[in-house]
């Protein structure tokens, strides 16, 4: 890092000691930061001579080169706690995103947020960062949910042999033409965003509320809050082939019961009950072993950062009170079955990675900047699926022997940001490399993270300041 700095220094790439360097220095062991990114601007009056390219480049002059190559790093961002504070934007924020597209860095937003569809959340950041910001190089909790309804489970962990010929025999995995349950904190939303996805038969809880009321006899939720959203069920008692929770519920007591009803099901119909639960003669005395739905969370947080002085419970809180439940019934001897993705887990950042891939290509192949084509970055991402989906090695935007080497994660969060980061092992041998910021839900008030970052620092800025800085950006 030294050698580094000092080589950039004496090719008059970075002034000691200036208030308005490039980099907004950190380190792990003083992670205060030291400077301020500067805008493209102040760059160009500071330096003279020295500017940047708005093409997608690294500066090989050096070595003689002269074909167009693509960066080995990139970013991933959180957005709650890292870009956003209850929907303002933290200092800095606006501006380095500003500064990223300007030089034509690739970046990502991950967030283990959720509950409207892409589109709507990120026309929401752009007016709230004051960035013109794009849906294909964002990822929220439920967006994996889409290669359910286009490739089936496939991606989303194993399946026992009589759901695997059940698949093949039903559109070949995909859940796009059977009967799904999502909820959420606006299951009526939720469905919406379902169907945009391609899921053709999505039910909420308003839908069995209003066809079987005594399922919850709690009369003012149907009158009050249900009515005007439910819909028709495609039969009295539906068969539910899946349980997708789209983002932290709200009404846990009518959304736990009917969860558990479906679990409890013969071949997931709602309205029975399995006569293999609690069979002492089968593997995990019968639970879950009679074709009952598979159920699906978006993300495992515990916590969240909101307007109040402490975190807030999130999805992870729901989860664990349903689990609570399922081991009540049980006598404690199975687990709840689920399938969890959202940060930390693997999966997430495996599509992540992929969905970055394709937007590093895109905006290479396009010339970067304001050009970048959104049917390019489509057609990469559909590469990158066909190559998932086929069982190859994923592809994270290689671009002909310029492999994506780093990512820089940076986020708030130590369970989920950090975690993820440190333990994912890429299929392409990307490094993703964790960056823990002051601005959300850890603080040092709360102790040591329990997962330890690579580097901690103030806020964004500082971020990445400190990973441009070890890159020997200039």
């Amino acid at each position: 890092m030294k050698a580094c700095t000092t080589s950039l220094l004496a090719r008059g790439l970075l002034r000691p000691h200036s208030s308005s360097s490039l980099l907004a220095a950190a380190s792990p062991q003083s992670p205060r930061v030291s400077g301020l990114i500067s805008t493209r601007s102040s760059l160009a009056r500071q330096h003279g001579r020295i500017g940047f390219s708005r093409s997608f480049i690294t500066d090989e002059k050096a070595s003689g080169a002269s074909k167009k190559k693509a960066l080995p790093f990139a970013f991933a961002f959180d957005i709650d706690g890292v870009l956003l504070h209850v929907a303002k934007p933290i200092p800095g924020a606006s501006e380095t995103l500003t500064y990223l597209q300007q030089h034509n860095i690739p970046f990502i937003l991950l967030t283990n947020g959720g509950g409207k569809h892409e589109a709507e959340r990120v026309a929401d950041l752009s007016a709230r960062l004051g960035v013109s910001l794009s849906t294909d190089n964002f990822v929220q909790s439920h967006t994996p949910f889409q290669e359910l309804a286009r490739l089936g489970g496939g991606s989303f962990g194993s399946v026992d042999a009589a759901d695997a010929q059940s698949q093949e025999e039903n559109h070949n995995g995909s859940l796009r033409h059977k009967n799904i349950l999502v909820t959420g904190s606006d299951p009526a939303k939720s469905r919406l965003i379902a169907e945009q996805y391609g899921f053709r038969s999505v039910i909420t809880p308003a839908d069995i509320l209003a066809a079987h009321p005594s399922i919850f006899p709690f009369e003012p939720l149907l009158t009050e809050r249900y009515a005007a959203t439910a819909r028709p069920l495609p039969t009295p008692n539906p068969k539910i082939d899946a349980i997708f929770v789209f983002n932290d519920p709200r009404d846990w007591a009518l959304d736990s019961q009917l969860i558990l009803d479906l679990l409890l099901s013969e071949g997931g119909v709602l309205g029975t009950y399995s006569a293999k639960n609690g069979r002492k003669d089968l593997e995990g005395h019968g639970w879950q072993s009679d074709g009952q739905p598979r159920l699906f969370f978006s993300n495992p947080d515990l916590f969240w950062s909101a307007s109040y002085d402490l975190p807030r419970f999130g999805q992870g809180a729901f989860q664990g009170a349903l689990a609570g439940v399922w081991a009540e019934i049980t006598g404690g001897k199975a687990s709840l079955k689920s399938t969890t993705i959202g940060k930390p887990y693997a999966l997430t950042y495996a599509y992540a990675e992929r969905v970055l891939g394709a937007h590093r290509a895109a905006l290479l192949k396009s010339g970067g900047g304001d050009n970048t084509k959104k049917e390019t970055v489509e057609a990469e991402l559909q590469h990158e699926m066909q190559e998932a989906e086929g069982g190859e090695k994923a592809a994270t935007g290689g671009l002909d022997g310029n492999p994506l080497e780093r990512v820089y994660m940076v986020g708030d969060n130590p369970e989920s940001d950090i975690r993820g980061a440190n333990e994912y092992r890429s299929p392409a041998g990307t490094d993703w490399t964790s960056v823990l910021v002051r601005t959300g839900v850890w603080s040092a008030e709360r102790g040591e993270p329990k997962h330890t970052p690579r580097v901690v620092v103030d806020d964004v800025k500082a971020a990445v300041g400190w990973a441009l800085e070890r890159e020997g950006w200039r």
